[in-house]
């Protein structure tokens, strides 16, 4: 995303090839910052998306010793997903919310195929639709948040995604077992969509970048600094303040 007329762009970084083409990008000054911010913490990247999704990018730096995917469900050590972890969330998805299969059925039968791309699962923890975005009636995804939170699952609309996901299935709380594990003193983060709040929440302090599923909402929090920019620029900014404080 760049906010700018085209002269005043930045060079950027490539950080994500998918199916032949480039798909991600940082800009220069984000990837020193990100290698230096590497070099001098523990630099975790947490995320949505699935392991497989997640090794797809390439940041610069050192390989990340820790990285936390499908929203808390794996967490990567050393490049691979720790088994007792799996276990426990396991268990605690088992005895807290519905069924994934229940979930499943119920998006089979409501997402219409006029406006339905995709209905996938993500390492049998959650599900999401691809749709066409603006043909989605709003009355169906205040009946399907409805649905969901009445059996322990939480709705996230992001661009052309539609998440439904276990609200026990959290990014905190892998990130607390990664500052158990690590022994770290201060959690700085960054997120920008409805799944990264409990995340915001729970560091000593956190960046929004204006774009995103929580700018559109105006969400924030005290210990949250809510910027303005957008895209690769707020990337850019939001990694030289981590880069400041640590």
């Amino acid at each position: 995303m760049l906010t700018m007329p085209d002269v005043r762009a930045p060079r950027l970084l490539c950080v994500e090839v998918h199916e032949g083409r480039p798909l991600s990008f940082l800009t220069e000054t984000a990837a020193a910052h990100l290698a230096a911010l590497a070099a001098r913490s523990v630099f975790v990247p947490t995320t949505t998306r699935t392991r497989k999704q997640y090794r797809r990018i390439h940041l610069p730096g050192p390989p990340a010793p820790y990285a936390i995917c499908a929203n808390g469900g794996h967490l990567l050590v050393d490049g691979e997903s720790d088994r007792d972890w799996q276990g426990a969330v396991a268990r605690r998805l088992a005895e807290q919310c519905a069924p994934l299969a229940e979930v499943l059925a119920h998006l089979e039968r409501t997402a219409h195929p006029d406006w339905t791309r995709k209905l996938r699962t993500a390492e049998e923890l959650f599900a999401y639709v691809v749709t066409e975005r603006a043909l989605v009636p709003e009355l169906w995804l205040k009946e399907l948040s409805d649905w969901a939170g009445q059996r322990g699952w939480s709705l996230s609309a992001q661009g052309s995604k539609v998440y439904l996901v276990p609200r026990p299935l959290t990014k905190s709380a892998a990130v607390a077992e990664v500052v158990r594990r690590a022994g770290t003193e201060v959690v700085l983060t960054a997120g920008d969509s409805l799944l990264d709040a409990d995340l915001l929440l729970a560091g000593d302090h956190g960046w929004r970048p204006g774009h995103g599923e929580l700018a559109d909402q105006g969400w924030t929090a005290p210990q949250v600094t809510a910027l303005g920019e957008r895209g690769v620029l707020a990337g850019e900014l939001i990694l030289a303040e981590l880069l400041r404080r640590v």
